[in-house]
């Protein structure tokens, strides 16, 4: 059952774009005749095309609301101008109001990602749709919004910020062709709202409406459907509830099937939060007293959200037995990335499962020089199919070769990625015992494993030697002979970060996390 919408007083409220006349259970929409550089309703038949767009494309998602275009006649009785005609919905139940007042919204939300879901499934898509989505118009929209705010850097924008703030976004524009080529080719750019806030959800009995579409220009309209979600998701941010926004995006995913790297959400809820700002901006200058806080906020909030979604590569290297693998394990699993193993892929390489035993002497068998260059070749290769998705990688490996850290590097920066080199360290002595101790728990018990991070690469719960196979799972094959072959041909790493691994695992993840920020 609809909430009963009871009578109200009379109010005016002014857009950047419109003016709303709230008068009973009816709200009247004037466009203002002005020219924003993103629209132009300087005449009345592109305010009438703008009134006649808004009823058509907002009854997609709230047809009972949207009632129609009247025509507004002067005092003379001629036609001046259009409006648009809604019924009045009670601003109590606004999203925005509820989660300001502490309103428990997350059934609301899921309803709403309901809607959004369905919604997206009936948006028109088309070859020229399907082009908005690609790197070419992002990367004119961003441009665009940065020329938008260049009239206020220094005030009210921090001009070092916006810098930052271009080239973050244009860097991972940079690397993210084939990513965003896959979501084109999915249909998963459509004509969607486009200006999906909190304060135009209005949660009502028999379910949400959502209003106010962006009508006045496909181009800023259609998009990625992630990117027309991540808008609801940035205001959510914005009013202080990330919580409600991780929540709402996940109940997306869940009701549309929706699969994407977290730096692609990231980028779009910057993207929007930089729209936002964008508007604010125009707002202070129009005299909003509260607008120039708004779009400091909202820039900081783009910023954060675009360092947070840098792709990376991270080397995580060391000598057999220094607790890379528990390194590599554990940042992989608190940041949610991708963690390929070089002792994995020799096995594959080699028609072998991964816990296989295999061990040879330096320099034979699965440790020959042809063989390692191969196992680098594919590490590099894999890492930088899913760079360009968008994936931030852990490769776990010796690194002891510098032509090897090069290849690396060199694929980092083709994916337009950041990367970052990690040596793990320990003493000979505590190397050898863990590889001793490894060995002995295969020997005693093949395949047993320990839970969690305790006991990789030997280290028990609280970093001392010892412990069975833990993370490893029996896959290294590396003997004592092995770790000093290792140690004496090892290049001179300079780049790397060392981190000791004979401090608790906790402790070193911290280290190691601190580290990719």
């Amino acid at each position: 059952m609809t909430a009963q919408i009871m009578p109200s007083p009379a109010s005016v409220v002014e857009t950047h774009t419109s003016v709303l006349v709230f008068l009973g259970d009816r709200v009247y929409k004037v466009k203002k005749a002005a020219d924003l550089g993103f629209l132009d309703f300087r005449t009345r038949q592109a305010r009438l095309a703008a009134c006649q767009a808004e009823v058509a494309l907002n009854r997609r998602m709230a047809p009972d609301v949207y009632l129609g275009v009247a025509d507004v006649s002067g005092p003379d009785g001629q036609l001046c101008d259009h409006m648009v005609v809604m019924r009045r919905l009670p601003a109590s139940r606004r999203l925005s109001a509820l989660v300001t007042s502490g309103t428990d919204v997350t059934g609301v939300l899921r309803d709403t990602a309901r809607l959004v879901a369905a919604f997206h499934t009936r948006c028109d898509t088309s070859t020229e749709i399907t082009e908005l989505g690609g790197v070419k118009t992002l990367r004119a929209l961003w441009e665009e919004g940065l020329a938008g705010v260049a009239p206020f850097l220094g005030d009210p924008l921090p001009a070092r910020q916006v810098a930052e703030i271009g080239r973050l976004a244009s860097r991972y524009l940079d690397g993210r062709g084939a990513l965003l080529a896959e979501r084109q080719q999915r249909g998963l750019v459509r004509d969607g709202h486009g200006d999906l806030l909190a304060d135009d959800v209005f949660c009502l009995d028999d379910g949400p409406r959502i209003l106010d579409c962006l009508e006045f220009d496909q181009r800023l309209r259609a998009g990625d459907v992630l990117a027309d979600v991540a808008f609801l998701a940035m205001d959510l941010e914005r009013l202080g509830r990330r919580d409600l926004a991780d929540h709402f995006m996940s109940a997306y995913r869940e009701f549309s099937g929706e699969t994407h790297p977290r730096s692609l959400e990231d980028f779009y809820v910057a993207y929007r939060a930089f729209v936002r700002c964008k508007v604010a901006c125009i707002r202070s200058a129009q005299g909003d007293a509260d607008a120039a806080e708004q779009a400091r906020t909202l820039a900081t909030l783009a910023l954060s959200r675009l360092r947070r979604g840098r792709t990376r590569l991270v080397l995580v290297g060391g000598l057999p037995a220094s607790g890379k693998s528990t390194l590599a394990a554990g940042v992989g699993s608190a940041e949610g990335w991708t963690v390929l193993r070089s002792d994995v892929i020799r096995k594959e390489l080699a028609g072998l499962s991964a816990t296989t035993p295999a061990p040879a002497e330096p320099g034979e068998g699965l440790y020959r020089a042809e063989m390692t260059d191969a196992v680098y070749t594919e590490l590099i290769r894999r890492a930088g199919v899913a760079l360009e998705r968008g994936e931030s990688v852990i490769l776990d490996a010796s690194w002891g070769s510098r032509r090897h850290r090069r290849q690396a590097a060199r694929r980092a920066l083709e994916a337009a990625a950041d990367l970052i080199e990690l040596r793990c360290a320990v003493t000979p002595e505590i190397a050898r015992t863990r590889i001793a101790a490894r060995m002995e728990a295969r020997t005693a018990a093949a395949g047993t494993t320990t839970d969690g991070l305790d006991g990789l690469d030997g280290l028990d719960g609280r970093g001392r030697a010892g412990g069975a196979e833990g993370g490893d799972g029996g896959v290294s094959d590396a003997t004592v002979p092995v770790l000093l072959e290792l140690a004496r041909s090892a290049d001179p790493w300079p780049e790397a970060t060392t981190i000791t691994t004979t401090v608790p695992v906790a402790g070193t993840l911290r280290t190691a996390r601190g580290l990719l920020t």
